[in-house]
C-alpha cells in the first residue's frame, strides 16, 4: 500500500524565549514530524515540554527561530497565505469563536471571512449544526453555552472554513465525561468521513489510545518518539507479569532471583511479596517458578499485565529522559 499523502512536515523546528534578566528558555528544540493525509495525530509530553508552542508555529502565531514548516506543499515561511489556507486552529479557550454571537452568526461570520459563496454557506451552516448536534442552540449565544458545546461549536467554525488540516490545542480540557466521549467520536467521524487531518496536543490519554493513528511524545522541546499507537501498545503489551507470593522469600532464592533480567522483588505491607517480571516470553516464566518451587514458595497469582496507555506514555519518558 503506499503512502498516505504527506500534508504537514516539519523540519528542525526551534524557538527559544528571553525574559529581560533572565536565562532564556529553549521551547522547542529541533523537532521534526510528518503527519499524512487522513489521520489524526497527538503530540504528548509534560507542561513546558513545547506542546503549544509548537502548535502555533504550525498555525502561523509565532514565529520560529530556525527549521522549516512545510503546510500541503507550502513553505510556511516562503508561501505564507497559501500555506495557512489549508489550516484551522482551536486554541485553548475558544478564542476562535465570538461570545456575543449566536451559534449560526459564528458560523456564518467565519465561513464569510473564507470568501465562500453564500449559497453554500447556508448549506453548510446547516450541514455543521446537524453534524455537532447543534441545531436546538443556534439562535443561542456563544457565552450562554456549556463548555461542551462552546468547543464542538469552535471546532464547527473551524471545520466551516474548509480547510483541510485542523489543529487543536487540548481539545477536551475542562469538559465532562459526556461532552468528552462525543468530540472523541466526532474528531473521528471528521477523518473518516471529511477525509479531514487532525494534529491536536493533548494531556488526555484516553483520546490518544482511543482516537489518534499516532503519537508524537516530546519532551524538553525533542521529540523523543513518533509512531503508531498501535505499535507503541505492542511493544509494551506482552511483557509485565505480577507474581504474588505468600510470605517472603529466603536470601538465597532473592539472590538466584537477582540474575534475572529486569525483575524486581518487593515485600508488602500484608507481608506478601510481590515480583514483577518484564518478560519476552510467557515460558520465561518458568525458571521463576522453578526457584520458587525449591522452597515450595506458595504462589497466590500470577497476572499478565496490559498497561494502559498513560503507563506506556510514563516509559517512554524515563526512557527517553
Amino acid at each position: 500500500m503506499l503512502d498516505k499523502e504527506l500534508m504537514l512536515s516539519v523540519v528542525g523546528l526551534e524557538k527559544t524565549y528571553q525574559a529581560k534578566n533572565k536565562p532564556p528558555i529553549r521551547a522547542v528544540n529541533n523537532i521534526s514530524f510528518q503527519v499524512k493525509k487522513g489521520t489524526i495525530v497527538g503530540i504528548l509530553g509534560p507542561n513546558g515540554a513545547g506542546k503549544t508552542t509548537t502548535i502555533k508555529m504550525l498555525c502561523g502565531l509565532i514565529l520560529p527561530d530556525a527549521g522549516a514548516i512545510t503546510i500541503n506543499g507550502h513553505d510556511l515561511a516562503v508561501e505564507r497565505s497559501s500555506a495557512l489556507r489549508s489550516v484551522s486552529a482551536v486554541l485553548d479557550g475558544n478564542r476562535n469563536i465570538y461570545w456575543r454571537l449566536t451559534v449560526r452568526e459564528n458560523l456564518a461570520f467565519f465561513a464569510a471571512l473564507k470568501q465562500r459563496k453564500t449559497a453554500q454557506i447556508s448549506e453548510d451552516i446547516e450541514y455543521y449544526l446537524e453534524f455537532f448536534n447543534l441545531k436546538e442552540k443556534r439562535n443561542e449565544e456563544a457565552r450562554k453555552l456549556s463548555r461542551g458545546m462552546q468547543q464542538k461549536l469552535a471546532i464547527a467554525v473551524a471545520m466551516i472554513a474548509e480547510s483541510d488540516i485542523l489543529l487543536l490545542d487540548e481539545p477536551t480540557l475542562g469538559l465532562d465525561v459526556t461532552s468528552t466521549h462525543e468530540i472523541r467520536e466526532l474528531l473521528r467521524t471528521l477523518v473518516d468521513e471529511k477525509h479531514k487531518t487532525v494534529l491536536l496536543s493533548t494531556h488526555d490519554m484516553h483520546l490518544v489510545e482511543n482516537v489518534c493513528d499516532e503519537v508524537i511524545i516530546i519532551n524538553q522541546g525533542r521529540v523523543v518518539v513518533q509512531d503508531s499507537v498501535s505499535n507503541l501498545k505492542g511493544i509494551f503489551q506482552t511483557k509485565p507479569y505480577r507474581i504474588l507470593i505468600e510470605g517472603t522469600l529466603s536470601d538465597a532464592q532473592i539472590l538466584e532471583l537477582s540474575h534475572i533480567p529486569n525483575l524486581s522483588v518487593e515485600v508488602l505491607d500484608t507481608g506478601s511479596t510481590l515480583l514483577t517480571a518484564l518478560l519476552e516470553e510467557k515460558s520465561e516464566l518458568y525458571p521463576i517458578l522453578n526457584i520458587l518451587e525449591q522452597e515450595q514458595s506458595p504462589v497466590e497469582s500470577i497476572e499478565k499485565v496490559t498497561p494502559n496507555f498513560e503507563e506506556i506514555f510514563l516509559a517512554i519518558l524515563q526512557k527517553g529522559a
